[in-house]
């Protein structure tokens, strides 16, 4: 079982909240304390600072120390800011490791996040900075009640609608908790003065008649959809729901793993996303910034002495002469996946803490179609449909709803050995098992499909994989040895903090170390 399938069990077993304890306990998520930008007052004395990484790390501190009067120069791998921020969109040309090349073929207009594609409403750092940045956003659809939740194991491999298997599970568990109160099984877990709020509650939450019993009917059938919805005129009586899907039927299949993946805080409404693509954040900052970044410089060599740091580079596409350029320090905001692989003159703890952490294996595949078949035909616009396929999921874009010609779909959302057994393809063999499984979900995938692009994330050079994965033991054992300034030397990222993943973590991980890099100088 993978990390994401335990933490859909548990969050539709048992809550919101336990999920998120569990996944705060798995390194995979904490409250953003973000609450306003870095008040780095004090005269900085002329310091230089070279940053390390055009992602949105690397930018926030770049562009909070200029603010504060600091020498500032970033050296960027890529040809355009943003790292991980990042829309591929027609006429994109990307290659990966091993040389594989992909052009993107999508219409215009229309594109796919390979790396983050949303921002919580509780991510107070990214939301802040594309406000300053003016970026407008949009809101995400997270959850959506008509899209599907499908399992090859059950009910004849026939995607089911979210809300016809959330609506059965509550019910059923409703009622039979509702037994178990009238029995007077819970006496003592129970009091009387709330016996009859508990049963009122399971009865709304539920569905349930006036009996506590889940039956087909105008409850459930308002929940779960009518077999003929009410209308106008003479043929306006409405059917009521009659197939209801019994209980051990759902648990059976294990579609009730789906149902709690909204539940989490950060994909509670409201979430958002850039109108235009995540890389829109990126490209605000590139131009915020445009006379700090120099891009194409792939450094291979970082030494710090008593008077500063020298920094060796060379041009990415060429592996050409290397350059060196020099600053009073350096915040390195390259993964550590990477930054393992370079020329450091470290202290020992924070090289091995450096070396220590696993980059996960993801990856996103893209597909455009024909037309917008899942609005005309299904009437899904937004969220997301989960299945027990490799694909993991399929996203539906949230916006231009209602608009003719063609469309995107995230087409497959793959973590661990799916995402390392897809990438072990071509690219175009990725995108055509994606259509492939597609058409378990919706049948008209074969039929609409018009062309794909798939990234795999530990085959693109600037990453070597999609994120860091700590575990406890790790982050006793270094977290607080990576996170130090090491004489004139530090490291930021979403892998130093604790919202790995996130673009959050590369925010609030930034600031904590600037904050700290600041301090530092004005006492020097």
């Amino acid at each position: 079982m993978s990390r994401r399938e335990l933490l859909m069990m548990i969050g539709a077993m048992a809550g919101s909240a336990t999920s998120y304890n569990a996944m705060a306990s798995m390194g995979l998520v904490e409250e953003s304390r973000f609450n306003g930008p870095p008040k780095l007052d004090g005269d900085p004395k002329g310091a230089s600072v070279l940053i390390l990484g055009a992602g949105i790390a690397g930018m926030v501190a770049a562009m909070e120390l200029r603010n504060a009067g600091y020498k500032v120069k970033v050296l960027e791998y890529n040809s355009r800011a943003g790292g991980r921020n990042w829309s591929i969109r027609g006429g994109d040309v990307y290659t990966e490791l091993g040389g594989a090349t992909q052009h993107c073929e999508f219409d215009k207009g229309l594109y796919i996040n390979p790396g983050p594609w949303r921002l919580p409403y509780n991510h107070h750092g990214i939301l802040d900075y594309a406000r300053r940045l003016g970026v407008r956003v949009e809101p995400f659809q997270q959850l959506n009640f008509n899209a599907y939740v499908h399992s090859t194991q059950a009910f004849g491999g026939k995607p089911q609608r979210y809300r016809e298997i959330q609506t059965d599970y509550l019910g059923h568990v409703s009622e039979l908790l509702s037994k178990v109160t009238q029995q007077g099984k819970l006496n003592e877990m129970v009091s009387k003065e709330d016996e009859a709020s508990l049963l009122d509650s399971l009865r709304r939450i539920g569905a349930l008649d006036r009996r506590y019993r889940y039956v087909p009917g105008r409850e459930s059938s308002n929940r779960r959809g009518f077999q003929k919805p009410p209308g106008g005129g003479l043929d306006a009586r409405p059917i009521y729901s009659k197939d209801l899907t019994g209980l051990s039927e759902i648990l059976k299949s294990g579609l009730w793993r789906s149902i709690g993946a909204g539940w989490s805080t950060e994909f509670q409404s409201t979430i958002f996303e850039p109108v235009g693509g995540m890389g829109k954040i990126g490209e605000a900052f590139g131009r915020e910034l445009a006379d700090l970044i120099e891009y194409e410089r792939k450094v291979v060599k970082v030494h710090q002495n008593r008077k500063g740091v020298e920094v060796t580079y060379v041009d990415p596409k060429t592996d050409g002469n290397p350059r060196t350029v020099t600053a009073d320090y350096c915040l390195c905001t390259i993964p550590l996946s990477v930054l393992s692989q370079i020329d450091l003159n470290i202290n020992p703890k924070m090289q091995a803490a450096i070396n220590a952490v696993p980059y996960a294996a993801a990856i996103k595949i893209g597909l455009q179609f024909k037309r917008r078949f899942w609005e005309q035909d299904e009437h899904i616009y937004g969220g997301i449909s989960y299945t027990d396929l490799p694909i993991g999921s399929i996203g539906y874009p949230n916006t231009d709803y209602f608009q003719p010609g063609k469309g995107v779909l995230l087409g497959g959302y793959m973590f661990g050995p799916n995402a390392m057994k897809f990438t072990a393809m071509p690219p175009e063999e990725r995108v055509k098992k994606a259509v492939e499984y597609g058409a378990q979900i919706h049948a008209q995938y074969p039929q609409e499909f018009d062309n794909g692009v798939a990234v795999g994330w530990h085959r693109v050079p600037w990453t070597l994989g999609c994120f860091g994965t700590w575990t406890d033991e790790l982050r006793a054992q270094h977290y607080d040895d990576l996170c130090q300034i090491d004489h004139r030397f530090l490291v930021a990222g979403e892998h130093a903090s604790y919202i790995p993943g996130w673009q959050e973590g590369a925010v609030t991980s930034a600031i904590d170390a600037i904050t700290r890099l600041h301090h530092k100088v004005i006492n020097a």
